[in-house]
């Protein structure tokens, strides 16, 4: 799997997507995994997928090939 970075919420200095409950590990569990991937807008990718527990998720990230990780900006 790819380093993974993820957008920090201003405010918190915490990953953004603990403001919807979802933890680190499951965003990886679901990248990690089969995820359907789509098209988002202004370059990202959507990503479709259940972790471990079963919880379906919607991930937004971007591919940053350049320093090979995933950038993911929320969930």
């Amino acid at each position: 799997m790819r380093q993974v970075r993820f957008f920090l919420d201003a405010d918190t200095e915490q990953p953004h997507i603990y403001n919807h409950g979802v933890t680190e590990l499951e965003v990886i569990e679901v990248l990690a995994g089969s995820p359907l991937v789509l098209k988002g807008t202004h370059g990202s990718l959507i990503a479709l997928g259940q972790t471990d527990s079963g919880r379906h998720l919607k991930v937004i990230y971007r591919d940053d090939k350049d320093d090979d990780q995933l950038f993911v900006i929320t969930a």
